[in-house]
Protein backbone atom coordinates (compact mmCIF):
# COMPACT_ATOMS: atom_id res chain seq x y z
CA UNK A 1 0.00 0.00 0.00
CA UNK A 2 1.29 3.18 -1.02
CA UNK A 3 0.72 6.51 0.91
CA UNK A 4 -0.13 9.77 -0.81
CA UNK A 5 -0.82 12.91 1.10
CA UNK A 6 -3.03 15.98 -0.17
CA UNK A 7 -1.18 19.03 0.68
CA UNK A 8 -4.35 21.30 -0.61
CA UNK A 9 -7.61 20.06 -1.59
CA UNK A 10 -7.75 18.24 -4.96
CA UNK A 11 -10.46 17.17 -7.00
CA UNK A 12 -11.74 13.48 -6.19
CA UNK A 13 -11.36 12.31 -9.62
CA UNK A 14 -7.61 11.31 -8.01
CA UNK A 15 -9.37 8.15 -6.31
CA UNK A 16 -10.34 7.24 -9.31
CA UNK A 17 -7.32 6.87 -10.76
CA UNK A 18 -5.58 5.56 -7.30
CA UNK A 19 -7.49 2.48 -6.60
CA UNK A 20 -7.74 2.07 -2.79
CA UNK A 21 -6.41 -1.71 -2.96
CA UNK A 22 -2.94 -0.05 -3.97
CA UNK A 23 -3.18 3.75 -2.77
CA UNK A 24 -4.16 5.39 0.62
CA UNK A 25 -4.92 8.63 0.30
CA UNK A 26 -5.82 11.29 2.60
CA UNK A 27 -4.45 14.44 3.74
CA UNK A 28 -3.80 13.72 7.57
CA UNK A 29 -1.07 11.07 6.81
CA UNK A 30 2.47 11.67 8.53
CA UNK A 31 4.27 9.15 6.68
CA UNK A 32 3.94 9.02 3.09
CA UNK A 33 5.39 7.73 -0.52
CA UNK A 34 4.41 10.83 -2.30
CA UNK A 35 2.23 14.72 -2.08
CA UNK A 36 0.20 15.85 -4.33
CA UNK A 37 0.22 19.82 -4.06
CA UNK A 38 -1.11 22.28 -5.47
CA UNK A 39 -0.37 25.55 -3.59
CA UNK A 40 1.13 24.71 -0.36
CA UNK A 41 4.47 25.75 0.34
CA UNK A 42 6.90 22.91 0.30
CA UNK A 43 10.01 24.62 1.33
CA UNK A 44 9.66 24.76 5.05
CA UNK A 45 8.15 21.01 5.62
CA UNK A 46 10.68 18.50 6.97
CA UNK A 47 10.01 15.45 3.88
CA UNK A 48 9.00 12.05 5.28
CA UNK A 49 11.96 9.61 4.24
CA UNK A 50 10.61 7.33 2.52
CA UNK A 51 9.13 10.42 0.17
CA UNK A 52 9.91 9.38 -2.91
CA UNK A 53 7.77 11.92 -5.64
CA UNK A 54 5.76 15.30 -5.54
CA UNK A 55 2.73 15.94 -8.22
CA UNK A 56 1.78 19.31 -9.12
CA UNK A 57 -1.23 19.61 -9.82
CA UNK A 58 -0.25 22.87 -11.93
CA UNK A 59 2.43 24.06 -13.89
CA UNK A 60 4.89 26.43 -11.73
CA UNK A 61 7.22 24.69 -9.24
CA UNK A 62 8.22 28.08 -7.50
CA UNK A 63 6.20 26.61 -4.47
CA UNK A 64 8.64 23.51 -3.91
CA UNK A 65 12.70 23.20 -3.25
CA UNK A 66 14.00 21.43 -6.31
CA UNK A 67 17.36 21.57 -5.41
CA UNK A 68 16.72 19.82 -2.14
CA UNK A 69 14.25 17.26 -3.42
CA UNK A 70 16.86 16.33 -6.39
CA UNK A 71 19.67 15.87 -3.56
CA UNK A 72 17.19 13.53 -2.12
CA UNK A 73 16.35 12.05 -5.11
CA UNK A 74 12.81 13.02 -4.90
CA UNK A 75 10.93 12.96 -8.73
CA UNK A 76 9.10 16.23 -9.08
CA UNK A 77 6.28 16.42 -11.64
CA UNK A 78 3.60 19.13 -12.95
CA UNK A 79 1.13 19.10 -15.05
CA UNK A 80 2.23 21.34 -18.78
CA UNK A 81 -1.23 21.62 -20.41
CA UNK A 82 -3.83 20.59 -17.97
CA UNK A 83 -4.90 24.43 -17.29
CA UNK A 84 -3.76 25.89 -21.10
CA UNK A 85 -7.20 26.32 -21.90
CA UNK A 86 -7.97 27.88 -19.02
CA UNK A 87 -5.23 30.37 -18.75
CA UNK A 88 -5.71 30.83 -23.14
CA UNK A 89 -9.61 32.26 -22.21
CA UNK A 90 -8.15 34.35 -19.42
CA UNK A 91 -5.80 36.14 -21.77
CA UNK A 92 -7.99 36.23 -23.98
CA UNK A 93 -10.63 38.07 -21.69
CA UNK A 94 -7.43 40.25 -20.43
CA UNK A 95 -6.60 41.76 -23.84
CA UNK A 96 -10.62 42.89 -24.22
CA UNK A 97 -10.61 44.36 -21.03
CA UNK A 98 -7.45 46.29 -21.48
CA UNK A 99 -8.46 47.29 -24.90
CA UNK A 100 -12.18 48.13 -24.57
CA UNK A 101 -11.24 50.01 -21.06
CA UNK A 102 -13.67 47.88 -19.40
CA UNK A 103 -12.75 47.52 -15.60
CA UNK A 104 -12.88 51.35 -15.77
CA UNK A 105 -15.89 51.88 -17.38
CA UNK A 106 -17.13 49.23 -15.45
CA UNK A 107 -16.22 50.95 -12.43
CA UNK A 108 -17.65 54.42 -13.86
CA UNK A 109 -20.85 52.61 -14.14
CA UNK A 110 -21.21 51.43 -10.40
CA UNK A 111 -21.00 55.21 -9.26
CA UNK A 112 -24.10 55.97 -11.54
CA UNK A 113 -27.09 57.17 -9.25
CA UNK A 114 -30.28 56.05 -10.52
CA UNK A 115 -31.99 58.68 -8.02
CA UNK A 116 -30.42 61.57 -10.82
CA UNK A 117 -32.58 60.15 -13.54
CA UNK A 118 -31.59 60.61 -17.47
CA UNK A 119 -29.39 57.16 -16.81
CA UNK A 120 -29.68 56.27 -20.70
CA UNK A 121 -28.34 60.06 -20.85
CA UNK A 122 -25.88 60.12 -18.53
CA UNK A 123 -24.54 56.62 -20.27
CA UNK A 124 -24.82 57.88 -23.84
CA UNK A 125 -22.57 61.31 -22.44
CA UNK A 126 -20.25 58.93 -20.51
CA UNK A 127 -19.31 56.48 -22.91
CA UNK A 128 -17.06 58.40 -25.00
CA UNK A 129 -14.18 58.04 -22.08
CA UNK A 130 -14.10 54.78 -22.43
CA UNK A 131 -13.58 54.36 -26.35
CA UNK A 132 -11.28 51.94 -27.12
CA UNK A 133 -9.53 49.84 -30.12
CA UNK A 134 -11.15 46.64 -31.44
CA UNK A 135 -8.82 43.31 -31.57
CA UNK A 136 -8.86 42.47 -35.34
CA UNK A 137 -6.13 43.44 -37.65
CA UNK A 138 -4.10 44.05 -34.60
CA UNK A 139 -0.50 42.71 -34.01
CA UNK A 140 -0.45 40.42 -30.90
CA UNK A 141 3.47 39.10 -29.84
CA UNK A 142 3.65 35.70 -28.18
CA UNK A 143 6.50 35.05 -25.99
CA UNK A 144 7.23 31.30 -25.07
CA UNK A 145 5.25 28.57 -27.47
CA UNK A 146 4.37 25.86 -25.04
CA UNK A 147 1.04 24.38 -24.52
CA UNK A 148 -0.58 27.96 -23.43
CA UNK A 149 1.15 30.33 -25.89
CA UNK A 150 0.11 28.03 -28.77
CA UNK A 151 -3.49 28.27 -27.78
CA UNK A 152 -3.03 31.87 -27.23
CA UNK A 153 -1.72 32.26 -30.74
CA UNK A 154 -3.77 29.90 -32.37
CA UNK A 155 -7.01 31.77 -30.46
CA UNK A 156 -5.78 35.13 -31.80
CA UNK A 157 -5.55 34.32 -34.77
CA UNK A 158 -9.09 32.98 -35.14
CA UNK A 159 -9.99 36.63 -34.08
CA UNK A 160 -8.50 38.29 -36.78
CA UNK A 161 -5.18 39.03 -34.97
CA UNK A 162 -1.57 39.07 -36.96
CA UNK A 163 0.30 36.60 -34.48
CA UNK A 164 4.02 36.77 -34.30
CA UNK A 165 5.82 33.79 -31.98
CA UNK A 166 9.23 33.75 -30.51
CA UNK A 167 10.47 30.96 -28.32
CA UNK A 168 14.22 30.14 -29.14
CA UNK A 169 13.39 26.02 -27.63
CA UNK A 170 10.32 25.66 -29.28
CA UNK A 171 10.02 21.40 -29.56
CA UNK A 172 9.21 19.41 -32.77
CA UNK A 173 5.88 18.30 -31.25
CA UNK A 174 4.57 21.81 -30.56
CA UNK A 175 5.52 23.56 -33.43
CA UNK A 176 3.15 20.89 -35.33
CA UNK A 177 -0.18 22.65 -33.73
CA UNK A 178 0.94 25.91 -33.88
CA UNK A 179 -1.30 27.76 -36.91
CA UNK A 180 -0.37 28.74 -39.89
CA UNK A 181 -1.30 32.07 -39.82
CA UNK A 182 1.51 32.81 -36.70
CA UNK A 183 4.87 33.92 -37.65
CA UNK A 184 7.58 32.61 -35.68
CA UNK A 185 10.45 35.50 -35.24
CA UNK A 186 13.99 34.36 -34.31
CA UNK A 187 14.66 37.52 -31.69
CA UNK A 188 12.77 38.75 -29.02
CA UNK A 189 13.44 42.72 -30.04
CA UNK A 190 11.66 41.89 -33.60
CA UNK A 191 8.30 40.49 -31.60
CA UNK A 192 8.94 43.55 -29.24
CA UNK A 193 8.57 46.04 -31.73
CA UNK A 194 5.88 45.12 -33.85
CA UNK A 195 3.21 43.96 -31.02
CA UNK A 196 0.36 45.85 -30.08
CA UNK A 197 -0.30 43.40 -27.85
CA UNK A 198 2.67 41.09 -25.70
CA UNK A 199 1.56 38.34 -23.87
CA UNK A 200 4.26 36.08 -21.46
CA UNK A 201 4.05 32.30 -21.46
CA UNK A 202 7.34 31.34 -20.50
CA UNK A 203 8.66 29.84 -16.88
CA UNK A 204 9.66 31.75 -13.99
CA UNK A 205 13.00 30.32 -13.32
CA UNK A 206 14.82 33.06 -10.78
CA UNK A 207 18.21 34.09 -11.94
CA UNK A 208 17.02 33.04 -15.71
CA UNK A 209 14.16 34.41 -16.60
CA UNK A 210 13.51 36.64 -13.03
CA UNK A 211 12.77 40.15 -15.02
CA UNK A 212 12.57 38.53 -18.21
CA UNK A 213 10.81 41.96 -19.41
CA UNK A 214 12.98 44.57 -18.15
CA UNK A 215 14.45 48.62 -19.16
CA UNK A 216 16.45 47.08 -22.45
CA UNK A 217 13.04 45.30 -23.40
CA UNK A 218 11.00 47.97 -22.90
CA UNK A 219 13.03 50.36 -25.11
CA UNK A 220 12.34 48.11 -27.90
CA UNK A 221 8.60 47.73 -27.23
CA UNK A 222 6.10 49.41 -29.78
CA UNK A 223 4.45 52.53 -28.15
CA UNK A 224 1.09 52.10 -26.92
CA UNK A 225 1.82 48.73 -26.61
CA UNK A 226 -0.29 46.50 -24.31
CA UNK A 227 1.85 43.93 -21.74
CA UNK A 228 -0.18 40.81 -20.47
CA UNK A 229 1.83 38.52 -17.65
CA UNK A 230 -0.59 35.64 -16.80
CA UNK A 231 2.35 32.95 -16.35
CA UNK A 232 4.29 34.66 -13.54
CA UNK A 233 4.60 38.17 -11.60
CA UNK A 234 8.52 37.87 -11.11
CA UNK A 235 9.26 37.69 -15.27
CA UNK A 236 8.44 41.42 -15.50
CA UNK A 237 10.29 43.97 -13.55
CA UNK A 238 8.55 46.48 -11.49
CA UNK A 239 10.65 49.58 -11.65
CA UNK A 240 10.92 49.54 -15.51
CA UNK A 241 6.97 48.70 -16.14
CA UNK A 242 6.43 51.96 -14.11
CA UNK A 243 8.97 54.17 -16.11
CA UNK A 244 7.26 52.34 -19.16
CA UNK A 245 3.87 53.35 -17.89
CA UNK A 246 4.72 56.74 -17.08
CA UNK A 247 6.57 57.19 -20.43
CA UNK A 248 3.58 55.82 -22.71
CA UNK A 249 5.54 52.91 -23.93
CA UNK A 250 3.20 50.94 -22.21
CA UNK A 251 -0.49 52.04 -21.68
CA UNK A 252 -1.96 48.66 -20.23
CA UNK A 253 -0.47 46.22 -17.82
CA UNK A 254 -2.42 43.00 -17.42
CA UNK A 255 -1.47 40.84 -14.72
CA UNK A 256 -2.67 37.49 -12.74
CA UNK A 257 -0.14 38.01 -9.90
CA UNK A 258 -0.79 41.40 -8.27
CA UNK A 259 1.78 42.34 -5.34
CA UNK A 260 2.27 45.70 -3.46
CA UNK A 261 4.38 47.09 -6.43
CA UNK A 262 1.75 47.29 -9.07
CA UNK A 263 -1.60 47.50 -6.69
CA UNK A 264 -2.83 51.02 -7.58
CA UNK A 265 -1.16 52.14 -10.57
CA UNK A 266 -2.39 53.87 -13.34
CA UNK A 267 -3.16 51.58 -16.62
CA UNK A 268 -2.08 48.24 -14.16
CA UNK A 269 -5.55 45.48 -14.32
CA UNK A 270 -4.89 43.13 -11.05
CA UNK A 271 -6.62 40.01 -11.79
CA UNK A 272 -6.09 37.72 -8.26
CA UNK A 273 -4.64 34.96 -9.78
CA UNK A 274 -7.48 33.28 -11.79
CA UNK A 275 -5.80 31.69 -14.88
CA UNK A 276 -6.34 27.89 -13.71
CA UNK A 277 -9.16 29.08 -11.47
CA UNK A 278 -12.29 26.72 -13.58
CA UNK A 279 -13.11 23.62 -12.76
CA UNK A 280 -12.51 22.22 -15.69
CA UNK A 281 -8.30 22.94 -15.33
CA UNK A 282 -8.50 21.45 -11.41
CA UNK A 283 -10.25 18.39 -12.77
CA UNK A 284 -7.35 18.11 -15.92
CA UNK A 285 -4.46 18.89 -13.56
CA UNK A 286 -5.80 16.59 -10.59
CA UNK A 287 -6.05 13.86 -13.76
CA UNK A 288 -2.32 14.48 -15.00
CA UNK A 289 -0.92 14.69 -11.53
CA UNK A 290 -2.66 11.16 -10.44
CA UNK A 291 -1.60 9.28 -13.88
CA UNK A 292 1.93 10.55 -13.45
CA UNK A 293 2.51 9.27 -10.05
CA UNK A 294 0.68 5.89 -10.58
CA UNK A 295 2.91 5.70 -13.84
CA UNK A 296 5.98 6.32 -11.38
CA UNK A 297 5.13 3.79 -8.66
CA UNK A 298 3.98 0.97 -10.78
CA UNK A 299 6.15 1.21 -13.83
CA UNK A 300 9.40 3.28 -13.15
CA UNK A 301 8.21 5.80 -16.06
CA UNK A 302 9.06 9.38 -15.40
CA UNK A 303 7.25 12.30 -17.66
CA UNK A 304 7.22 15.82 -16.65
CA UNK A 305 9.42 16.00 -14.48
CA UNK A 306 11.33 19.16 -13.31
CA UNK A 307 13.82 17.87 -11.91
CA UNK A 308 14.66 14.16 -13.11
CA UNK A 309 15.49 13.02 -16.84
CA UNK A 310 12.35 11.49 -18.80
CA UNK A 311 12.48 7.96 -18.90
CA UNK A 312 8.78 5.92 -20.36
CA UNK A 313 9.33 2.26 -19.78
CA UNK A 314 7.07 -0.37 -20.58
CA UNK A 315 4.83 -2.38 -18.22
CA UNK A 316 7.19 -5.13 -16.02
CA UNK A 317 7.16 -8.85 -17.51
CA UNK A 318 5.72 -11.65 -14.87
CA UNK A 319 9.10 -13.42 -15.03
CA UNK A 320 11.24 -9.72 -13.81
CA UNK A 321 11.67 -7.55 -11.18
CA UNK A 322 12.53 -3.98 -12.17
CA UNK A 323 15.02 -1.72 -9.88
CA UNK A 324 14.90 2.02 -10.70
CA UNK A 325 17.97 4.15 -9.53
CA UNK A 326 18.44 7.60 -9.02
CA UNK A 327 22.00 8.21 -9.10
CA UNK A 328 24.71 10.87 -9.81
CA UNK A 329 25.83 11.50 -13.51
CA UNK A 330 28.94 10.40 -13.62
CA UNK A 331 31.68 8.41 -15.34
CA UNK A 332 31.22 4.56 -14.41
CA UNK A 333 28.18 4.61 -12.22
CA UNK A 334 26.01 2.68 -14.60
CA UNK A 335 29.37 0.17 -14.99
CA UNK A 336 29.12 -0.13 -11.06
CA UNK A 337 25.97 -0.74 -10.85
CA UNK A 338 25.91 -3.73 -13.70
CA UNK A 339 29.26 -5.16 -12.30
CA UNK A 340 27.33 -5.51 -9.05
CA UNK A 341 24.24 -7.48 -10.49
CA UNK A 342 26.60 -9.58 -12.24
CA UNK A 343 29.10 -10.61 -9.50
CA UNK A 344 25.89 -11.81 -7.25
CA UNK A 345 24.70 -14.40 -9.97
CA UNK A 346 21.46 -11.55 -10.96
CA UNK A 347 20.79 -11.43 -15.16
CA UNK A 348 19.99 -7.97 -16.39
CA UNK A 349 17.09 -8.99 -19.09
CA UNK A 350 16.70 -5.05 -20.27
CA UNK A 351 17.74 -1.68 -19.32
CA UNK A 352 17.53 1.97 -19.78
CA UNK A 353 19.64 4.90 -18.51
CA UNK A 354 18.53 8.62 -19.08
CA UNK A 355 20.28 11.54 -17.36
CA UNK A 356 19.92 14.75 -17.00
CA UNK A 357 22.63 17.33 -16.10
CA UNK A 358 23.66 16.34 -13.09
CA UNK A 359 21.80 13.61 -12.36
CA UNK A 360 20.61 10.50 -13.88
CA UNK A 361 17.81 7.49 -13.62
CA UNK A 362 18.70 4.20 -14.25
CA UNK A 363 16.14 1.01 -14.95
CA UNK A 364 16.66 -2.68 -15.48
CA UNK A 365 14.84 -5.48 -15.29
CA UNK A 366 16.12 -8.14 -13.98
CA UNK A 367 15.06 -12.00 -14.56
CA UNK A 368 13.19 -13.41 -11.56
CA UNK A 369 14.06 -12.29 -7.67
CA UNK A 370 16.15 -9.67 -6.95
CA UNK A 371 18.65 -11.11 -3.59
CA UNK A 372 18.61 -8.82 -0.72
CA UNK A 373 22.38 -8.88 -1.19
CA UNK A 374 22.15 -7.26 -4.73
CA UNK A 375 20.40 -4.48 -3.67
CA UNK A 376 22.55 -3.54 -0.61
CA UNK A 377 25.38 -3.73 -2.83
CA UNK A 378 24.19 -1.48 -5.44
CA UNK A 379 23.10 0.89 -2.17
CA UNK A 380 26.34 1.08 -1.08
CA UNK A 381 27.81 2.85 -4.36
CA UNK A 382 28.94 6.38 -4.03
CA UNK A 383 26.87 8.42 -6.14
CA UNK A 384 23.70 6.19 -6.01
CA UNK A 385 20.64 8.70 -4.24
CA UNK A 386 17.66 6.33 -4.67
CA UNK A 387 17.06 3.16 -5.12
CA UNK A 388 13.16 1.01 -5.70
CA UNK A 389 12.21 -2.08 -6.80
CA UNK A 390 8.96 -2.76 -9.05
CA UNK A 391 7.20 -5.91 -9.14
Amino acid sequence: MLNIKKLNAISGVIYDLLPKESYNVSSELEDCDAYIVRSADCHSIEFPKDLAAIARAGAGVNNIPLDKCTEKGIVVFNTPGANANGVKELVLCAMFMASRNVVDAVEWAKKLDPADGEIAKQVEKGKKQFVGPELKGKTIGVIGLGAIGILVANAAAAIGMKVIGYDPYLSVENAWTISNHTKRVLSLDELLSESDYVTIHVPFIKGKTENYISGAEFSKMKKGAVLLNLARGGLVKTSSLKEALENGTVSKYVTDFPDESVLGLDGVICIPHLGASTPESEENCAVMAAQELRSFFETGSIKNSVNMPECLVGPIAESTKRITIIHKNAPNMVGQITKEIAEKGSNIADMVNKSRGDIAYTVLNIDGDVPADVLDAISKIDGVVRLRVIG
